[in-house]
This record gives C-alpha cells, structure tokens and sequence, in this order.
C-alpha cells in the first residue's frame, strides 16, 4: 500500500511538472503579449503611413544593421540566445522610428503615427525589462552583438558612408513587424508568422 501511495505521487509530480515545463520554457513572458499585440496593431496600418503619405521610391538613410531582416535572426540565432536578440530589436527599431520622424515635417499626415510607434516600442520594451531579471541586463555582450551594438550607438558623423544605406519607410517598418513576429513568436498566431522565419 505505502509502496503504490509512492508510486502515485511520484506520478502525479511528474505530471506536475510537465504540466509546468512549458511555462518555464516560454520564451517570452506572458506579460509581454498585450503590449506586443498593441503594437502589432499599429504596424498592420504601416501601408497606409508609410507608403502612400510618401512620395514613390521614397527612401531614408539608415545606418547598414538597421536593416534588420528575418535572414539576420536565423544567423545570428546560431551564435547567440534568443534574449539577446530581442534586446538588440529594441535597439535597432528605436533608431528606425526616430530616424524616420527626423525626416518628417511636423504637419506631415505620418508623423504622429510614427511617435505613436516609438511610444508603443518604448511602453514594450519597459515590460521587457520588468520581466528580466537587472542582471540579465549587465550582461557581457558576446563579441558580434557588441561590435553590431557599438554600430548602432556610434556618432553618426562618425559612420562611414560605406555603412549608410537607402530603404523606403516601409519596408523598414515590414522589417520591424516581421522580426517582430519572429522574436516573439509566442505572442502571435502561427498565421502571422512569415515562412521564412526560424524562432531561435
């Protein structure tokens, strides 16, 4: 009798913790998918802001790794944890929105929208931290994120003009959305992700 009580609860504390496993597994925190899923919203209207406001072949200059595709995750996944990634995301995209509201008159009809973006990016990225432990965030970089972050914050009068490079608004914004998805796969339904994305 007290040899099939063991047995139960051996069971039952397995079945526990499977049952739990994918909890600990998850990628992103669940408090993460509203704000995402906010955000996705806005960027599903990126067409009507990005593309018809502008005139055609309309493009902006962006530093090189802001250019920032779903062929850039399935690389770099290979070196680095999915965490790290996703902070380097953030970084890219906030140089996105602020480069594009740079070259926006105050009147243009997409400026607002484009500010409305860059508080919705800043509103995710602060339940980003909230849901990470500090330290996670003191974290050493490994050397080709770092060499990519040091891009990104370096003086703009400082970058080469071998690193500009000329993207329409757009698809700079369909390169946020899709990574978006790709990153944070979790948060969104399977039909929203691309074909080509590998989640790392």
């Amino acid at each position: 009798m007290v040899q099939l009580s063991a047995s139960v609860c051996l069971l039952g504390g397995l079945l526990g913790l499977f049952l739990l496993l994918p909890i600990h597994m998850a990628k992103t925190p669940a408090s993460m998918c509203m704000p995402l899923r906010t955000l996705n919203d806005s960027l599903s209207h990126r067409r009507r802001y990005m593309k018809h406001n502008f005139p055609i072949n309309y493009t902006i200059r962006v530093h090189s790794y802001e250019v920032f595709k779903l062929s850039n995750i399935s690389r770099m996944s290979l070196q680095v944890e999915d965490l790290i990634l996703q902070r380097l995301w953030f970084q890219v995209n906030q140089g996105i929105l602020k480069k594009i509201v740079r070259v926006l008159p105050d009147r243009h009809p997409s400026r607002l929208y484009t500010a409305e973006l860059e508080r919705r990016l800043r509103d995710v990225e602060g339940v980003f931290v909230q849901s990470h432990p500090a330290e996670v965030f003191q974290q050493e970089l490994p050397e080709s994120i770092q060499d990519t972050w040091d891009h990104l914050t370096e003086d703009l009068d400082r970058v080469p003009e071998s690193r500009w490079r000329y993207a329409s608004p757009k698809s700079l914004l369909d390169n946020f959305c899709h990574t978006m998805h790709c990153l944070f796969s979790e948060c969104f339904f399977s039909t929203e992700m691309q074909p080509d994305c590998v989640p790392p």
